[in-house]
């Protein structure tokens, strides 16, 4: 039986300051990054110890060394908030890290949250930049001079699944995915061939089928074998292969169909196989074709269309949840798959609605016709970047959102909410809370341990290896019982 899917997403902002001759990406991200301020008080370092970057899911050891910064620079690179969430300083880009959810709605949610806090933050940062400067943010994954950033999606999954197995049957479903998860691109880059527009603003940068790394010869699996979870009983799968989406409904689709995937998979339910000939060339393949005509060869010989392919993992599915007790959140997920899949095969445009490579294609076109532009303008790429911007009054996937023009998942108070408040259901909780109650005491935290400082006593760190467990109903009780950080560590132990 597969396990529930804990499920998250890191992702990694574009940043710019205009009119800033002397830009620095590193030291503009610690700015925005401590710019944004909660109420709890203290200075709470991330817990590195924890942290396992060179482990490989294949069973090895890979050779290098972890980087740890020193306290001081800890401190200022990293913030843990309220919501049980991360945000922080990840190279040269602010990225955020939504806390654990169970269900894709919630990912919708605490996703969308994570855009209020950069937006907050970098608008506080902005007061602080000298006169004539501003500070942008961008929700995408390319600076147009060559280098990608990600947005990673992570999955909860039984370790009793061999990796092998994970990989043979996910291959051909992320290289397919794309044709809804897709946020859509002018051009290319990283010497690909050259196209009007693509679906994917990712696929230029992939160049191997399985491995490691995540910033050169990037993978479209990714083996890195770091479960924040029990180890005996959790793998982590650490995706990198998606988009940074703005559309709820994409957001909603790309985690609801992939964590049925996962399901599946751990239960043998994947009976037929789809294994490509060359990966790596039909992620590209797919990508430039908006048409979604393209067909992809085969392991065994056959050709056929990226939707085609993902219309037989939905028929897979669709056996899998019919043949298991009744699952609300299951039967909506296959409704929006099927619905998405019969809008690609008759007309992709059908979608101009929902799914961000085709929202931003008929908004191009629509300005590209009223201006008698080709997809060679400057004022194009300029609007394949606005669509990405994060100011409510300047990015246009907002102007969508603010006109009706965007089918909706979650509501603006949802959103609100969760920039605050953690998920009641995972571990989460626990950490946002703790946070909340007793932030001046809190001395680290990682995603499965947090520490205090309690007095003269040595820290006291709190192992939580089971993502389910730290929710609402599992400490409610327990932090009413527990005015103090010291009285927790002291119920803790009783």
């Amino acid at each position: 039986m597969a396990i529930p899917k804990v499920m998250g997403t890191e992702i990694e902002y574009g940043i710019t300051v205009k009119g800033d001759p002397d830009f620095d990406p590193i030291s503009s991200c610690v700015l925005l990054v401590n710019a944004y301020r909660e109420d709890h008080s203290g200075q709470i370092l991330w817990d590195y110890d924890q942290e396992n970057p060179l482990a490989d899911a294949r069973g090895f050891q890979v050779d290098g060394e972890k980087y740890t910064p020193n306290q001081q620079e800890n401190i200022a690179r990293n913030k843990t908030l309220v919501n049980g969430a991360r945000y922080y300083v990840d190279h040269a880009h602010p990225e955020y890290s939504c806390p654990e959810v169970t269900n894709p709605r919630d990912l919708v949610i605490h996703e969308k949250a994570g855009e209020r806090i950069i937006e907050k933050s970098r608008r506080d940062a902005n007061a602080l930049l000298p006169t004539g400067t501003q500070m942008l943010i961008y929700k995408n994954n390319s600076d147009r001079k060559g280098n990608s950033y990600g947005a990673h999606e992570n999955y909860l999954m039984d370790r009793r699944t061999s990796f092998k197995q994970i990989v043979e049957n996910l291959m051909p479903f992320f290289v397919t995915r794309q044709v809804y998860t897709g946020a859509g691109k002018v051009g290319s880059e990283n010497r690909g061939q050259s196209c009007n527009y693509q679906l994917s603003q990712r696929a230029d940068f992939f160049e191997t089928e399985v491995a490691l790394d995540t910033m050169v010869k990037r993978p479209i699996i990714n083996t890195r074998d770091e479960p924040h979870a029990d180890r005996e009983k959790y793998r982590r799968l650490h995706v990198i292969v998606g988009d940074a989406n703005l559309s709820e409904y994409t957001i909603y689709l790309r985690s609801g169909a992939t964590m049925l995937v996962l399901d599946m998979i751990e239960d043998g339910a994947i009976s037929k196989s789809l294994s490509l000939r060359d990966p790596v060339r039909a992620i590209k393949e797919t990508s430039r074709d908006p048409s979604c005509k393209t067909e992809l060869q085969l392991e065994n010989g056959k050709q056929m269309t990226a939707v085609q392919v993902q219309a037989e993992y939905l028929e897979m599915a669709n056996a899998y949840v019919s043949s298991r007790p009744a699952n609300p959140v299951a039967k909506e997920i296959l409704a929006k798959w099927e619905h998405v899949l019969g809008c690609l095969e008759r007309d992709p445009m059908e979608l101009d609605r929902k799914i961000d490579w085709v929202m931003k294609k008929s908004l191009i076109e629509s300005f590209m016709e009223r201006k008698s532009l080709d997809w060679e303008a400057p004022q194009v790429q300029m609007l394949d970047l606005q669509y990405h911007d994060l100011r409510p009054d300047k990015g246009l996937y907002y102007l969508l959102e603010r006109q009706g023009l965007v089918e909706r998942i979650v509501t603006d108070e949802e959103i609100a909410a969760a920039v605050y408040t953690p998920p009641e259901d995972t571990r989460a909780y626990f950490r946002g809370e703790c946070l909340r109650r007793y932030g001046s005491a809190v001395f680290g935290v990682n995603w499965d341990s947090i520490s205090f400082s309690v007095g003269e006593e040595p820290i006291k760190r709190i192992m939580m290896a089971e993502p389910l467990k730290g929710s609402k109903l599992h400490v409610k009780e327990l932090l009413e019982n527990s005015p103090t950080a010291g009285d927790l560590v002291r119920n803790l132990r009783a």
